[in-house]
């Protein structure tokens, strides 16, 4: 049996938590300018499968990279890191 590959994994705060298993988590980041060389901080959101819909607005969380779980859910929750 063959091991699959590594899959990404983020830390990313809750922004919301209204949908039915679903939480949506913006992951921050820094990043140098190519120009400038100013660092800006970058965020994106996504959606996040949450099977036991423990996370809450405002907590830390890991989340991993996974299969297609609808039209937008591509990742889920590992673990709550700081409540």
């Amino acid at each position: 049996m063959e091991a699959r590959a590594r899959r990404k994994e983020r830390v990313g705060i809750v922004v919301s938590d209204s949908m039915d298993k679903t939480i949506v988590v913006r992951i921050d980041r820094t990043a140098k300018h190519a120009m400038y060389n100013k660092i800006m901080s970058k965020s994106i959101k996504v959606m996040a499968h949450d099977e036991k819909k423990e996370a809450k607005v405002g907590d830390k969380v890991k989340i991993e990279e996974t299969r297609p779980l609808s039209k937008n859910k591509r990742w889920r929750l590992i673990e709550i890191i700081k409540a």
